[in-house]
């Protein structure tokens, strides 16, 4: 699987993502084909390298003719939809784009509390953003890109004029579009997220706590406007094969239970896998003032950590979770059926790097079946289907 993995520790802008991609070896020209299907002009994209805190990247400029008349027409939703559908861009990234450019529209929307289809984009440039996100969409399938993942974004700080006055950083339609996402801010007086940048990394990415498992084959680096003292004003973005082992970010949910009843636990557990998690486990444990106690965890992704946590919080007696994330290495697995001497039987089975079987394992409802049909005892239907 190819990658692509974005470092945001100093935050993110269309034009950076577009440089960094560019940087790492998708060619402007082609970048440049793919945008003249979308029916717009009057507008010139060149790169240059510069120096960035010592470090040297790639800063795309694009110089647009006339502003003026770019705003009057394109700063709607339909506007940017129809010219956008009835353009020759591919479908797919046709279908990307748009979701990218929608999500911003509605962000816009749920700040100033108007309808998506009525909010102008007054601070963003069509043309701009049109190029950052599908000159980016462009590069990564050029690049041949499966999978992309994001660090933890920075956002700067301070303030940022807008028409609509000096508002704080990250700006409200930025706010808007990081949510679900990690994020932090550290003393830098400055916007280093911007609208597209954080609509564009929200809909590629998945955010990750460390660079995933990855063997790099190149490495791109996007500047961003301005240099900062001190501090690389720059977007890496590390492109490799992911590593041959499985590995991949969970989440462990946990939480210490000393006053419900026990039997509670049956049907808490199953409930906990009926909303997703990977895995549901019961220590005994000794709570304060030597009261016996149960350290209930559970394991899963990303996206089921908020649903598990508010069964956690609604269905137990519990009054607080604690979650962290963790990485893990699995093997590869997969239930196929086997015949036996007892039948067809469901095999768990696991393989390595080299897809040699490493382990087979009878599936423990097929075992409790023969069990009960040939009145066999469960142990010895185990025995004799792990010789087999």
């Amino acid at each position: 699987m190819r990658i692509a993995y974005f470092d945001c520790s100093s935050g993110i802008s269309g034009d950076m993502c577009l440089g960094a991609l560019i940087s790492a070896g998708a060619s402007l020209e082609n970048i440049k084909s793919g945008l003249s299907k979308i029916p717009i002009r009057g507008y010139r994209i060149s790169t240059k390298k510069v120096s960035r805190s010592g470090l040297e990247a790639l800063k795309l400029d694009i110089k647009i003719e006339n502003h003026k008349d770019e705003r009057k027409h394109l700063s709607r939703w339909n506007k940017i939809k129809a010219l956008i559908e009835g353009s020759d861009l591919e479908a797919d990234i046709k279908e990307k784009g748009l979701k990218i450019i929608k999500s911003i529209f509605m962000a816009e929307a749920i700040v100033h509390g108007e309808p998506y289809d009525r909010v102008h984009l007054h601070e963003l440039s069509y043309i701009d953003t049109a190029v950052d996100i599908f000159g980016t969409l462009i590069a990564l399938k050029e690049l041949s890109i499966d999978r992309v993942y994001a660090s933890s974004i920075n956002t700067g700080g301070g303030f940022v004029e807008t028409s609509h006055g000096r508002l704080p950083v990250p700006a409200p339609a930025t706010l808007e579009l990081l949510k679900g996402l990690s994020i932090y801010s550290t003393d830098i007086e400055k916007e280093l997220t911007t609208p597209t940048g954080a609509a564009i990394i929200r809909s590629i990415a998945e955010s990750t706590s460390c660079i995933p498992e990855m063997t790099i084959k190149k490495i791109g680096i996007g500047a961003g406007s301005k240099d900062i003292k001190g501090h690389p004003n720059v977007l890496r973005v590390f492109i490799g094969e992911k590593g041959k082992k499985h590995t991949d970010e969970i989440f462990v949910l946990e939480t210490n239970i000393d006053d419900m009843n026990p039997q509670l636990y049956e049907y808490i557990t199953e409930r906990l896998f009926e909303i997703g998690a990977l895995d549901v486990f019961l220590t005994q444990v000794i709570m304060k003032k030597g009261r016996p106690g149960v350290l209930l965890t559970a394991l899963c992704t990303k996206d089921k950590k908020d649903s598990i946590s508010k069964a956690l919080l609604k269905e137990t007696t519990t009054i607080g979770i604690r979650f962290y994330p963790a990485n893990r290495i699995t093997l590869k697995r997969e239930i196929k059926p086997l015949y036996t001497p007892f039948g067809k039987i469901r095999f768990k089975t696991s393989y390595s790097e080299d897809k040699e079987i490493l382990k087979q394992s009878p599936e423990y409802e097929d075992i409790k079946r023969v069990s009960k049909k040939t009145k066999t005892p469960i142990i010895e239907v185990e025995r004799k289907l792990r010789e087999k």
